[in-house]
């Protein structure tokens, strides 16, 4: 197929709906032929199509022949001559117009306009060119590889201009034509944007890659609505939002053919919802029954490497706060044959490949497993392994996703136990053992595991595989009736296909168990169902008929929806509404469902006679079928029916013995006499499948107990209950589309692609979307809405007053809307402007009300805040209070601390040299002795030749000598001590006469203040008192005089007494007047020196503490001080001596009787210091 070779124009910026990243690439490709699809009038007949080997001929239309001459060539760039070389050509916009057709925008054309088309290729495919010529009927047109073709101008189908070219959304197209769909589609499928919008259809191309389009950032995204790009993620939040806003359940229904991918696009929408409810646990599980099903109900086919061989429907319950409370699956359909029987090239399930490839040692052993290609059943299609998947991995999460939806050990080994079972059934082999061809199992390796894992007796198995019991007879009487060969292989096979068919079952059972397990449920549910797509091979059998029966009732619900439910709508509602055709299936669904003369009633009739054959059947549906239009009976045991997607040629052989798939009685009583809990729940599901009795062959042949329903009836109700459900949900479409029938990446089969959009109806649905009025509500639910946009106040007038006054003030045409009876219906995008407007005037009101709000909340949090700091200052005052005691408390402590230790270490002091006066006075002593001793050894030596009394004379004297020495010396002691006592007490009387002294001094400064102050008043009244007599003026200054020397004597210093001075006459002041001056320099020095000593003291007090800084050592200058102050009261001690020694001897020299006193002291003083 030849790709349409893509370009990127400079206009295709300005598309919305593409992604920022996204980059225009082209290639070529190849394809199958399709034939040219054109569009003509309802008055024109089809033309018949030139090429016969087209396989799509019976669905060809011819073109329309009708051409609009009024186009408009406005944006077109200039006319280029174009030769057969490869040039590129600019992609040109013809003019939309407003004429309808089959397509509704494919017949207005300017064809003398140089305009972009398309014209079909003599392959079927469609080709991109620039009509650079018109003639009468004819155009020239120049294609992208430079090719030059002359065409039939009513051949020729518009193009959409390059802005439009990759949109996101197919109703966006100007013009909806195939080839226009088949290039967007295929544009976007080459930039793995495999998702389109069709109207509410999603439209997914499998892509057969991994492309970056999942994964949490998605999700997250969608789930925040800051992406608008189709996906399957926004079709699930969608239905999510959906389903809490009307309390109405949802599905999400999955097509297309086999291979298109609708198992995984089922495993992302399930991914989805469980990140939009997940949080109680159970949405992992949910998603941990994929690999489960997947294992046991898909296998690899010549189309897909993953098909689903069954049908199911996930319905996940939601709590009422949108989480996940609970899951239920249901299945149809599961293709048992496949275990028996597997085609050339494919494989049968899943979990057969992974058990042989991924069982530990110790299951192996216990299963006696062997290898995959030494089962008869898993050999017979010579592929036992699939590419980029490995068995041994897979098997081991699906083992890990068993232990999450919570299947016991123990159980699990049985299911392992029952899947060796049947495989070891198909080794099982029979030998004939009469002339009549009756046969017994062989007793080998085979027949012994078989009973081995099933737990029951080999010769119970013998006969149960080589004989059948049957009832004869008015009494039913039994007779046993041995089994030729090919009547034992289908008993083997029948008991190897329900085993596994009643595991499968069996096994979902368990999974919804586990999933509704003490979950509550609301009534609220998403179903997503997931179901075997149209499928139509080389050999078709009863599973495709019952397949694609399936799928006729699926695209009839959709019809429905979509078509159907939307036009009769539109219809009651009395709108003016032009009736859009599209493909009905209903006479295909009567002609399977048509009682008494349907396929499916034909079928299950001809099951229930005895001698009822493959061929009788057959020849029953040609004699009275043939005049069905969507019947076709074919030479032998062939029919063919067409189907919605296509005809589908039918072969009956087998499909009576699977209609009835007959598990007679032995075999079920071998199941029941299992010692395994399995085989025993089999048999018991077997036996209780149905209440309804069948009469006839089935009752007569042993069965009746087995089988009471046909599988066509089984299947029948089971798809009528699953439509039903359907019907009371809101459905959410989405079509899968297989690009290419080779699982090849990149690969774009342009007549595959159009086959299956034709065949889901997507072209029909964008056309009823763009047509029709998607958008509607009701009168009392516009008029609620938007009433209060209105500028005068209609609320007493009727809804549909209301709604009219709504649309005339917003100035919307009346061509984009209709009024129905009871609702209002809007054309795309048209209540978009009311919901802008809507949404800004409501903005606008909660802005105020922000503000107001924002207002008054920044008014109390001030008031809070004042109220905060206020509190704050409190509580920091009442710590810092309780700090301040705490460390005052300690600072005490470390003063009692201090005190105590430095006692104790002057304690240590003292006794240390209490201690060593001792050892100093013992020295000292012991040398005295010494001495004292030497002397009498001398006096020994002199006197050695005297006499024994002599010597003992000597040493009492020196004995005598010593003792009046040491009384001595303790006399001496003694009163050295009292001297020191007494020089003590002195002491401590010269420091209290000391301060005595301090004291006088700081009274004679004050005395001195005031005699200062005395002789200024005194001054000034002497000035003022001139004008007096000489003899008042000496009064004054006697006056004055005599209260001068009264406060001199009385600040005289005295020591131990008190000195008196008495003036009574002019000499006496004269004598007195020398010794007050040397008595204010020395108060005059004192007061200076102590000032000075003060200030000092004080700043060194400062520094150590740390309030002032100096670079000085505070304790070592104090201890200076403490000298220079000592030294300085010495001096200054001496010199007041000597002061009063002078004041003694002047008033001793004036011949006071007051002196005498004073000598008597200053004598005795002077004495006492001399001594």
């Amino acid at each position: 197929m030849s790709q349409t070779k893509a370009r990127k124009p400079s206009s295709f910026q300005s598309i919305k709906s593409l992604p920022t990243d996204f980059r225009f690439m082209g290639g070529d490709q190849d394809g199958d032929e399709m034939m040219l699809s054109d569009t003509i009038p309802e008055n024109v007949e089809a033309e018949e199509s030139d090429n016969d080997e087209s396989p799509y001929s019976s669905l060809d239309i011819s073109a329309k022949d009708e051409i609009s001459s009024n186009g408009d060539n406005n944006g077109h760039n200039d006319f280029k001559d174009t030769t057969t070389t490869n040039t590129t050509n600019p992609i040109r916009s013809p003019k939309k117009s407003h004429v309808d057709s089959k397509w509704g925008d494919t017949t207005p054309y300017a064809s003398k306009k140089i305009l972009q088309s398309w014209v079909q290729l003599p392959d079927g495919n469609w080709e991109l060119g620039t009509t650079i010529r018109t003639f009468d009927n004819e155009s020239l047109l120049v294609l992208d590889e430079g090719k030059v073709l002359k065409v039939k101008t009513e051949t020729l189908v518009p193009a959409n201009p390059d802005i439009l070219v990759g949109v996101d959304d197919l109703m966006q197209l100007s013009y909806l034509n195939e080839p226009s769909v088949l290039y967007n589609l295929q544009y976007r499928y080459n930039q793995d944007m495999i998702y389109t919008k069709a109207g509410p259809v999603l439209v997914a191309i499998n892509p057969f890659k991994k492309v970056p389009l999942y994964g949490n950032d998605y999700i997250e995204a969608y789930k925040r609505k800051s992406v608008q790009n189709p996906h399957v993620y926004a079709i699930t939040d969608t239905a999510m939002r959906e389903m809490i806003r009307d309390e109405v359940n949802q599905s999400i229904i999955i097509s297309g053919e086999s291979g298109a991918g609708k198992t995984e696009t089922a495993k992302i929408a399930m991914q989805y919802l469980a990140a939009l409810g997940g949080g109680s646990g159970i949405e992992y599980e949910i998603l941990k029954t994929n690999p489960i099903l997947e294992a046991f109900g898909n296998a690899k086919t010549l189309r897909n490497d993953n098909s689903s061989r069954f049908g199911k429907l996930i319905e996940i319950h939601f709590s009422e706060t949108g989480k996940i409370s609970g899951a239920k699956i249901q299945t149809f359909l599961l293709e048992k044959s496949r275990v028996v029987q597997c085609s050339e090239g494919e494989r049968s399930y899943h979990v057969f490949y992974q058990l042989c490839a991924g069982a530990p040692p110790t299951l192996r052993e216990k299963l006696h497993l062997m290898s995959a290609a030494e089962f008869k059943y898993l050999s017979q299609s010579n592929c036992y392994t699939i590419s980029g998947v490995d068995d041994a991995e897979q098997f081991r999460v699906v083992t890990e996703a068993l232990d999450i939806v919570h299947v016991k050990k123990e159980d699990q080994e049985r299911v392992f136990a029952m899947l060796a079972a049947v495989l070891w059934l198909g080794n099982v082999s029979f030998t004939v053992v009469d002339g009549e061809n009756h046969v017994e199992p062989v007793l080998d390796e085979g027949l012994t595991n078989v009973a081995t894992l099933l737990g029951c007796n080999v010769e119970e198995l013998k006969l149960a595989l080589s004989t059948r019991k049957m009832r004869v007879g008015k009494r039913n009487d039994t007779i046993v009736q041995k089994l030729t060969l090919a009547q034992a292989v289908d008993t083997r096979d029948a008991l190897a296909k329900s085993i596994y068919s009643c595991l499968f079952d069996w096994l979902v059972e368990q999974i919804n168990k586990s999933l509704a397990v003490g979950k509550r449920r609301t009534g609220r549910s998403i179903s997503i169902l997931d179901i075997y797509g149209f499928e139509s091979f080389e050999r078709n059998s009863f599973e495709q008929f019952s397949i694609n029966y399936a799928n006729e009732r699926l695209q009839q619900h959709f019809n429905r929806h979509l078509f159907k439910l939307e036009q009769e709508e539109y219809i009651q509602d009395g709108i003016d509404w032009a009736k859009v055709d599209f493909e009905d299936n209903q006479d295909c669904l009567n002609l399977f469902e048509k009682k008494p003369l349907g396929l499916q009633s034909l079928l299950d009739e001809e099951s229930t006679f005895p001698n009822g054959t493959d061929l009788s059947f057959a020849n029953k549906l040609k004699q009275h079928l043939d005049s069905n239009p969507c019947f076709r009976g074919e030479r032998g045991k062939a029919f063919t029916v067409r189907h919605y997607a296509g005809e589908v040629r039918y072969e009956t052989t087998g499909f009576l013995e699977k209609n009835r798939d007959l598990l007679h009685v032995d075999t079920i009583q071998l199941l029941s006499s299992c010692t395994c809990h399995l085989p025993q729940a089999f048999a018991s599901s077997l036996l209780n499948q149905s209440d309804k009795p069948v009469v006839g062959a089935l009752h007569k042949s042993g069965g009746a107990d087995s089988q009471k329903l046909s599988v066509t009836t089984k299947f029948k109700g089971q798809l009528f209950l699953l439509m039903q459900r359907l019907e009371n949900t809101t459905p959410h479409f989405i079509r899968c589309i297989k690009p290419n029938n080779f699982q090849s990446p990149g690969t774009y089969n342009q007549g595959l692609v159009l086959q299956q959009l034709r065949c889901c109806g997507v072209l029909e649905v964008v056309r009823i979307s763009r047509s029709g009025f998607p958008t509607r509500m009701s009168h009392q639910k516009f008029a609620r809405r938007y009433g209060f946009l209105l500028l005068d106040h209609v609320a007493s007038q009727d809804p549909l007053s209301v709604s009219v006054a709504i649309l005339h003030q917003f100035n919307i045409l009346p061509e984009m809307y209709q009024v129905g009876y009871t609702k209002l219906f809007f054309r795309t995008g048209q209540i978009g402007v009311l919901e802008d407007t809507r949404n800004h005037t409501l903005h606008g009101i909660l802005r105020v009300q922000s503000c107001f709000r924002g207002h008054q909340a920044r008014c109390h949090i001030k008031e809070l805040r004042r109220g905060i700091s206020t509190l704050q200052s409190f509580i920091r005052a009442e710590k810092t209070r309780k700090e301040y005691a705490i460390l005052l408390q300690r600072h005490r402590a470390a003063i009692s601390i201090q005190t105590q230790v430095k006692a104790k270490i002057f304690r240590k002091n003292l006794k240390r040299l209490s201690d060593a006066s001792t050892v100093v006075q013992s020295v000292i002593r012991g040398w005295l002795v010494r001495r004292c001793s030497g002397d009498i050894a001398l006096l020994q030596f002199g006197g050695r030749m005297g006499n024994e009394t002599e010597e003992v004379v000597v040493k009492s004297l020196f004995l005598a000598e010593l003792q009046r020495r040491v009384l001595r010396a303790e006399a001496a002691l003694r009163v050295k001590e009292e001297e020191n006592d007494i020089l003590h007490q002195r002491l401590q009387q010269y420091d209290n006469r000391w301060s005595e002294y301090e004291l006088k001094m700081k009274s004679m400064e004050e005395v001195w203040q005031k005699q200062m102050r005395s002789l200024q008043s005194s001054l000034s009244i002497a000035k003022k008192s001139l004008s007096f007599d000489d003899n008042s003026h000496r009064n004054s200054d006697a006056s004055v005089n005599g209260n001068n020397d009264e406060r001199d004597s009385s600040s005289s210093w005295d020591t131990g007494g008190i000195l008196r001075i008495h003036q009574s006459s002019n000499g006496g002041r004269s004598a007195a007047s020398p010794g007050l001056t040397v008595i204010s320099r020395l108060a005059q020095e004192f007061e200076q020196r102590s000032q000075i000593f003060g200030d000092d003291a004080k700043f060194l007090v400062e520094v150590k503490s740390g309030q002032a800084e100096a670079s000085l050592d505070p304790d070592r200058e104090l201890r200076r001080l403490k000298q220079m102050f000592e030294g300085w009261k010495k001096d200054y001690g001496s010199r007041l001596r000597e002061t009063k020694l002078i004041l003694n001897k002047l008033g001793s020299e004036n011949g006071s009787s007051a002196g005498k006193p004073r000598n008597k002291w200053w004598g005795r003083m002077n004495s006492s210091r001399m001594n």
